[in-house]
């Protein structure tokens, strides 16, 4: 099985890696701050190196959004002793999410 697959795999089960545990968590932390000026941020995927996230509310029209996401990233890479790259994904939230 192929490495790809292989993470396709385990990315499938209903039980979330101890990565996306970390991931979420941090999310968490930083969540009260966001939602004080409207805002949120929301993980969309994680896929090896690369955690996509979606700005939501006052946070996706904010000119401090850069330095929110270098600084979740920061501490992402904290956490998980690794390097990775945040990626804002442009659009609304899903509905249901």
């Amino acid at each position: 099985m192929s490495l790809k697959a292989e993470r396709t795999k385990r990315s499938s089960t209903a039980e979330p890696s101890e990565r996306e545990r970390i991931v979420r968590a941090v999310l968490d932390e930083i969540r009260p701050s966001l939602r004080r000026d409207r805002g949120d941020c929301e993980l969309v995927e994680i896929d090896g190196n690369k955690i996509m996230v979606r700005l939501t509310g006052a946070c996706m029209l904010c000119k401090l959004a850069g330095t929110t996401l270098a600084a979740i990233q920061a501490c992402l890479i904290e956490r998980l002793g690794e390097f990775v790259r945040l990626i804002p994904l442009p659009g609304a939230a899903k509905v249901g999410h």
